[in-house]
């Protein structure tokens, strides 16, 4: 005769309980650890940083993790064999519902209270980023770059303005310097309050009705150098690439843009860049940058709208003829350009004789005492892996702070 087992009633709630929490963990962390928090800004001082990221909304269709995990994020591009500008307005058109980017949900309705909440919790120093990309490129290499703005300032504040990185994924990404109690917070942006009451709200209204031609170059791309544009004009602070390493603070800096080249006998600048813009809010020149993309926008012409739109205005208010009144400074390269993109790689390598040693060491002395920061030309170096010994390796220790770059 057999023997029967009894089954407490016990375990089968157990079991679904375990089964739960497995498969919902995630966002029961998310939703539990985003609240605010307040730790130690010092061991050796009682004061204390509050991290004051708003709880989010539940997960809705536009923000599930899946809808980046394709890799097409908003990368819509125009076929090539399109050349004509109705055709390539005719294809924009019809392809429009996939481009997220421009869609409203839950998480766009609420950009400016969420933004305006945030940067009300005592920021030293406002800085902004955009991600256009899935969450899964935003890479140690990325979130370095936000690592050196708190070791150089950690009482600032870091706004990324992202579709992708406001999702339960990025939050996991980012929750390294939230632990740490750095106040930084990725945001879905609104774009029609962005540029509503800016030169460019004709423009992109045009452009979001499929009016407007594309180009051929991907749309966010020309939308992340307007985005960065409006946040300051809108917001005030400064906004800095991704592929940007903060060498020592910007609180000494107010209402300037770096030159990424010179005339080596005039001295006088050749070429701006838009990686770096530090503006105070309303500032007339984020105006006139705006009125320009908008009347000269050009999407099929790489950096147009971007390092070649603040060239041209600049020159043109600098120039002859030009009325005063606009108070920028314009930074020479040292400052957040040291390197040119075209030799970006030798920062990477590891030095293999004394002459590389003391090459090194020299350029490293020169970019720690000259520059704010350097830009890496992520498009050029993206693939370079960072030797040990190399200045950039030696950059990046002495700059970060969860410091696994590689």
């Amino acid at each position: 005769m057999s023997e029967r087992c009894t089954v407490s009633p016990i375990l089968p709630t157990i079991l679904l309980a375990a089964i739960i929490i497995f498969l919902c963990g995630d966002g029961i962390i998310y939703k539990a650890s985003i609240r605010t928090v307040s730790i130690n800004e010092n061991k050796n001082s009682n004061s204390t940083i509050t991290c004051v990221t708003q709880e989010p909304l539940k997960s809705s269709p536009e923000n599930r993790e899946e809808d980046d995990d394709s890799g097409t994020f908003d990368s819509l591009i125009v076929p090539f064999n399109l050349s004509g500008k109705k055709a390539r307005i005719d294809w924009f058109r019809k392809h429009l519902p996939d481009f997220r980017i421009l869609q409203s949900n839950n998480f766009t309705q609420q950009f400016h209270n969420r933004l305006q909440e945030f940067l009300s919790h005592d920021c030293e120093t406002q800085f902004f980023m955009t991600w256009i990309s899935p969450t899964r490129t935003f890479r140690r290499r990325e979130l370095l770059a936000a690592e050196s703005i708190f070791k150089s300032h950690p009482r600032g504040c870091l706004t990324i303005l992202s579709r992708t990185l406001d999702s339960e994924r990025g939050y996991k990404i980012l929750q390294p310097l939230l632990d740490h109690g750095f106040k930084i917070l990725a945001i879905t942006p609104d774009l029609p309050s962005l540029f509503k009451n800016t030169p460019v709200e004709t423009w992109f209204d045009e452009m979001k009705r499929g009016k407007k031609d594309p180009g051929q170059i991907p749309l966010a791309q020309n939308l992340s150098n307007l985005m960065r544009l409006a946040v300051l004009y809108k917001y005030g602070g400064v906004y800095i690439d991704t592929d940007f390493i903060v060498l020592k603070s910007f609180m000494g800096l107010k209402n300037c843009i770096g030159a990424q080249s010179i005339d080596p006998v005039s001295k006088n600048w050749t070429r701006l860049n838009n990686a770096v813009l530090v503006f105070d809010k309303k500032h007339p020149l984020l105006e006139k940058f705006m009125e320009n993309f908008a009347s000269n926008f050009d999407g099929s012409r790489w950096g147009y709208n971007g390092p070649f739109l603040v060239s041209r205005v600049i020159a043109k208010i600098t120039g002859a003829g030009a009325r005063p009144g606009f108070n920028v400074t314009i930074l020479s390269p040292a400052a957040f350009y040291p390197v040119d993109w075209t030799k970006i790689g030798e920062l990477f390598k590891k030095p293999g004789n004394r002459a590389s040693a003391n090459w090194a060491k020299a350029m490293l002395a020169q970019l720690n005492d000259e520059a704010y920061g350097i830009h890496l030309w992520n498009k050029q170096s993206k693939s370079y892996t960072i030797q040990k010994g190399s200045v950039i390796e030696r950059l990046v220790s002495a700059h970060c702070i969860i410091c696994k770059y590689t």
